[in-house]
């Protein structure tokens, strides 16, 4: 069961990762993005502080865990996820947006060997390429008819390499920091020190009116369920048995299957082209994955050959 478990894990993490771009297609509405963030984060982090005062998990013992946790939770939930929203805000293509945010696995893996000992094989570099290439070809259509690059906003451009830098930082602090901080509490100080960030930029720079209609209920109840509580548990437990530049590669996978949902749910464009694309990045990320991944069972470790595809 722990080898099955490892093995789909990582398609189960993308599928709801992807979801995120459709519940804030649904959500934001409602709410301004800032305010809509900061509610999600707030009744994440009380879940998960319900969650581990009934499974008495230990909170950080030390102050500096804290800190670690509150520095990742404000870079991964507030920089990377405000930083996208306030971008396409700002007018900047949504496919523009994601591209730019896809380079996060050339970064892990360029961070990653100073920071943690990851050296990667030239088949694992060769799967970075092709997950980029995969990646840029999905996003053709969107990229081809976006006008001159030179009418983005600069701000909004900003914005999307803030979010793409924090959530390359991020995503190396939880693989280095991460495992001596217990999973639920830590996650809830994240989303804790995230939401205070969220809510005073809310009050700070927007209207705060929010529509409480079924739609945005039943939006915000994903994005917290689905995508606070199950894909971010479960992205920071592959970064436990993985590798950090394993587990980023699978963001290259989101831009395509966030494509397909949109549809099959809001009935938008799906070429041949970008159906290529997503096959040349699923390559990628099996050649950067196919490697020993580190999995930890009753204190001792056993590595298993992860052939995840995706």
């Amino acid at each position: 069961m722990k080898r099955l478990l490892v093995l789909a894990a990582p398609a189960v993490f993308v599928l709801l990762w992807s979801t995120g771009f459709v519940g804030a297609r649904y959500g934001l509405p409602y709410a301004p993005p800032f305010a809509l963030l900061a509610i999600r984060l707030v009744i994440a982090a009380a879940i998960l502080a319900l969650l581990a005062a009934a499974l008495r998990s230990s909170w950080p013992q030390t102050a500096t865990d804290y800190r670690r946790s509150a520095v990742i939770g404000v870079l991964l939930h507030a920089g990377y996820l405000g930083g996208v929203f306030v971008a396409i805000g700002l007018a900047l293509p949504v496919s523009v947006t994601a591209l730019i945010v896809c380079l996060q696995p050339v970064l892990v893996a360029i961070f990653a060997g100073p920071a943690l000992g990851e050296h990667l094989a030239l088949r694992q570099w060769l799967g970075i390429v092709l997950g980029l290439v995969g990646a840029i070809i999905v996003l053709t259509p969107g990229l081809i008819h976006q006008g001159n690059p030179t009418d983005y906003s600069p701000v909004a451009v900003l914005a999307a390499l803030v979010a793409l830098i924090s959530s390359s930082v991020a995503t190396v602090m939880q693989k280095r920091y991460g495992a001596s901080i217990s999973l639920l509490p830590g996650t809830a100080v994240q989303y804790a020190a995230a939401a205070i960030l969220l809510a005073a930029l809310a009050l700070l720079t927007e209207d705060i009116i929010i529509d409480w209609t079924p739609a945005f209920i039943g939006a915000l109840a994903w994005l917290v369920l689905a995508l606070s509580i199950g894909a971010v548990l479960l992205m920071f437990w592959l970064l436990r048995i993985g590798t950090a530049t394993g587990v980023s590669s699978l963001y290259y996978l989101v831009p395509p299957v966030t494509l397909i949902e949109a549809y099959l749910l809001f009935g938008e464009q799906l070429s041949a082209l970008s159906l290529g694309g997503f096959a040349l990045a699923t390559v990628g990320v099996a050649l950067v994955r196919r490697r020993p991944v580190l999995v930890d069972q009753d204190s001792e470790s056993k590595n298993f050959e992860t052939d995840d595809a995706t």
